[in-house]
């Protein structure tokens, strides 16, 4: 939020500003979904509905989970929100007490340890290095789960990394699971449309369904379909937890908005081209970002398997000086480097629990990937070598 605050005062001061941050995709909802919500409204579809979502949409959703995920929910096994944040965070209200413990791989989406905060939980951190291709491992989960474990948040494809966890891998986290009953599995999939070259995308249940009595699976559509200020994001798991969350939506926001389900319904059941080419005109950014960033001194990127983002680490600008004189001691620095001296805004990965790395969007058009690597580049340049030519190593 800082860095966006930045971004603002220099755009108002005149400043071009590249935005590399964003976690949305940079183009319009398809037209026959935006044509599904102006129906909904013209028809009168602009009431309250039942707090779990309307009938239609839960009945699309769990044929959705059926035909892509090969994943059997009851509509009374699904729950429809605010987006996604909203179930996740609503999940939490509705399960943690005081000190409940839940384990959250690093780097991780940056609210997943707020909301755990928020609800009287404590977010346990498991870092996951770059050598495990920022993935946990099955030693790592067992060393994290004590008595007060409540859950494990997964999120594959991974939000900053772009990590696609494998069959093995989720196989060898089941495994673990499997020895400790208590531990919930919370499996965030809301970037499951967009993987790479040979990656899969894989539901934990995929390779364990007998977790499913501990699972809850969360989804939405704000990546795949564009959506996301429409605002609708789904819950599926046991009933007796959809219940809970349910009760908890009835008293906080009612229902998600009735002109946005009944679009929803049309994005589900409707045709599914226009996912399939936002998944491959983002695959080409990708490539071409991760070649541009790899062409710059002191800057090292891994080839995302999925998502939108690339996560390079920046551990060889570290202790370089810019031309002002001032050191780049963290991530936060170059970050702020980036941004003030190449007009490039990213985030750094401290916020992702992370560093020294920064994450980049290329949900962005590749006039701005190029501008912005170019930028970014002639930055680094003017940067002038550390006197003992130090360089960190990434770490957590």
């Amino acid at each position: 939020m800082a860095a966006k605050a930045r971004v603002d005062a220099l755009r108002a001061a005149g400043r071009e500003i590249i935005d590399f941050t964003l976690g949305e995709p940079d183009f319009p909802t398809p037209p026959h979904i935006i044509r599904a919500g102006i129906d909904a409204l013209t028809s009168g579809h602009t009431r309250y509905t039942g707090s779990a979502g309307t009938p239609a949409l839960r009945q699309a959703i769990a044929a959705k989970l059926l035909r892509e995920n090969q994943l059997a929910y009851q509509p009374g096994e699904i729950v429809v929100g605010g987006g996604a944040k909203h179930i996740i965070f609503t999940a939490f209200a509705a399960t943690l007490n005081e000190g409940d413990e839940v384990i959250v791989p690093a780097p991780f989406w940056v609210s997943y340890p707020d909301m755990v905060a928020i609800n009287g939980g404590t977010a346990v951190i498991a870092p996951c290095d770059a050598a495990n291709g920022f993935k946990l491992t099955a030693a790592a989960l067992e060393g994290a789960i004590t008595p007060r474990t409540r859950w494990l948040v997964l999120n594959t494809p991974n939000n900053p990394t772009g990590a696609v966890y494998s069959h093995d891998e989720l196989a060898a986290l089941c495994a673990v699971l499997r020895m400790h009953p208590h531990v919930w599995i919370m499996t965030d999939e809301i970037y499951e449309h967009f993987v790479y070259g040979e990656a899969r995308h894989l539901s934990p249940l995929n390779v364990a369904a007998d977790l499913m009595p501990r699972t809850l699976v969360v989804n939405g559509l704000s990546k795949a379909y564009a959506f996301t200020g429409w605002r609708v994001g789904y819950g599926a798991g046991p009933s007796h937890l959809i219940q809970a969350i349910n009760l908890l939506l009835s008293q906080s926001t009612t229902c998600a908005s009735a002109i946005s389900q009944a679009a929803a319904v049309i994005a589900l059941d409707g045709p599914q081209q226009c996912v399939r080419e936002a998944a491959a005109l983002f695959q080409a950014r990708r490539d071409r970002m991760v070649a541009l960033l790899n062409s710059i001194d002191g800057i090292q990127c891994r080839t995302p398997d999925g998502a939108f983002y690339v996560f390079p680490s920046v551990a060889g600008l570290i202790g370089r000086t810019a031309p002002d004189g001032t050191v780049l001691a963290s991530d936060v620095d170059v970050m702020m480097y980036f941004l003030e001296q190449a007009g490039v805004a990213t985030i750094d990965g401290t916020s992702y629990g992370f560093s020294p790395y920064l994450r980049l969007s290329f949900a962005t058009s590749m006039a701005q990937i190029e501008a912005g690597c170019a930028a970014l580049a002639a930055a680094v340049e003017r940067c002038n070598p550390s006197p003992t030519h130090h360089q960190e190593h990434p770490h957590a």
